[in-house]
C-alpha cells in the first residue's frame, strides 16, 4: 500500500526544492509502514521550476513529473495530479509551504482510523492582511448561505483522500472546476485536522485580488443558483420602485399646482432600470457561458511530457479505468 503526494508548481523556483526536501523527510518517516509517490505538476511555469523539477524526478525514483503543455490554472493541474496518483490515498499540498508536510503523518493516521477524506482546517493563518482573511471568511459565508453543499470555513485544498473518494470526485468532468466544493459534495466521511499555516517562504502569491474575485465567483457560480435568483428579485425590486414612482408623480399631478416638468427623475429611473437589466443579464451571461464550455468538450489539459512513471501492464489498465470517466478520457489524450 502507497500514498501519493500530488504538488501543483507555477513559478516556483525559489521554494520547489525545499518543499521537496521537507516532503521528502516526512514521508521517509513514514516507509516502515507505508510507501509513497510524490508528483509535481508543472503548470506552464515561467521560470526554472521545470528544469528543477527534472533535476529532483531524476535524483529519485519515488518522484514523479507531469510537465504540462502550458498554464491550465491551479485546480485542472491538481485533477491531472490526482488521475495520475497511483496510491491508496492522494494528499494535495501546494509548493510554497504555507502548508506544512510535517501534517501529513496526522493525515495518515486519521485515514488508517477509517476517514475517507482528512481535510487541513487552519487554525492561525499567520502572514496574511486582515483583508484577506476577512473576505475569505465572508465568501465561505456567502457560498454557505446561497448553496446546499457546506463547505467548512479556513479549508483550502490541503487534504488527504482516500481511493474510493478520488474516484468519486474525477467522475464529475466539469471545467471550471472548485475542487474544494467538489470535494464537500461527493460526501463520504470526512474529518478535520488542525494546523497553523505558515508565510509563504518565497516567491510571490499566484492569487493576487483579482484571481481571488475569480476563483470565488468560480465556486458560486458552481453551486449556487442563487444569483440568477437574485436577478429575478432584483426585477421586482426594480418594478415596485416604479409602481411607487408612478403613483408619487400621480398624486403630486392630482393635488399639487407646484408640478414641475422635469428630465431628473425619468433619467434617474431609466439608468436603475437599465442597471438592473444589465446586471441580470450579466448573471445569465456568465451561466450561459459556462454552458458552452462545457458543451464544447475539451480536454481538461494536455501532458507535454511524463517522466518518472511506468507504463507497465497494471498502469495501462489503470488508465483504461479512468477513461470511462469524463475527466480522465479528456485529459488522457495529451499524453
Amino acid at each position: 500500500m502507497n500514498i501519493s503526494v500530488v504538488v501543483p508548481c507555477y513559478n516556483e523556483e525559489a521554494v520547489i526544492r525545499e518543499t521537496h526536501r521537507r516532503l521528502v523527510s516526512t514521508l521517509e518517516g513514514l516507509r516502515r509502514t507505508i510507501g509513497y509517490e510524490i508528483i509535481y505538476v508543472n503548470d506552464g511555469s515561467r521560470d526554472c521550476t521545470q528544469e528543477i523539477i527534472r533535476e529532483l524526478q531524476a535524483e529519485s525514483e519515488f518522484t514523479r513529473a507531469l510537465l504540462l503543455s502550458r498554464n491550465f490554472g491551479h485546480q485542472v493541474a491538481v485533477t491531472a495530479g490526482l488521475e495520475n496518483a497511483t496510491g491508496a490515498a492522494v494528499i494535495i499540498i501546494d509548493a510554497d509551504l504555507q502548508d506544512p508536510p510535517e501534517i501529513i503523518p496526522e493525515m495518515v493516521a486519521r485515514w488508517r482510523d477509517g476517514y475517507d477524506v482528512v481535510y487541513g482546517l487552519r487554525e492561525i493563518r499567520d502572514g496574511e492582511t486582515p483583508f484577506k482573511l476577512w473576505t475569505a471568511r465572508a465568501f465561505y459565508c456567502l457560498l454557505n448561505r446561497f448553496s446546499k453543499v457546506k463547505i467548512p470555513l479556513d479549508v483550502g485544498d490541503f487534504r488527504l483522500m482516500n481511493r474510493r473518494a478520488v474516484d468519486a470526485l474525477l467522475q464529475m468532468p466539469e471545467r471550471d472546476r472548485f475542487l474544494r466544493g467538489m470535494v464537500s459534495w461527493v460526501g463520504f466521511n470526512q474529518v478535520a485536522v488542525l494546523y497553523r499555516r505558515a508565510p509563504r517562504l518565497a516567491g510571490e502569491s499566484k492569487y493576487p485580488l483579482f484571481r481571488m474575485l475569480q476563483f470565488a465567483a468560480d465556486g458560486i457560480l458552481s453551486f449556487s443558483f442563487a444569483p440568477l435568483r437574485l436577478a429575478i428579485w432584483s426585477g421586482f425590486l426594480a418594478i415596485a420602485i416604479a409602481i411607487g414612482g408612478i403613483i408619487y408623480a400621480v398624486v403630486l399631478r392630482l393635488y399639487t399646482t407646484d408640478w414641475v416638468r422635469g428630465w431628473a427623475s425619468l433619467f434617474v429611473a431609466v439608468l436603475f432600470m437599465g442597471g438592473v437589466q444589465l446586471i441580470s443579464i450579466g448573471i445569465i451571461g456568465e451561466y450561459i457561458g459556462r454552458i458552452y464550455g462545457e458543451v464544447k468538450q475539451r480536454p481538461l489539459y494536455f501532458v507535454q511530457e511524463r517522466l518518472g512513471f511506468f507504463e507497465a501492464q497494471g498502469d495501462r489498465d489503470e488508465m483504461s479505468a479512468s477513461n470511462k470517466t469524463g475527466v480522465g478520457a479528456a485529459s488522457r489524450s495529451g499524453d
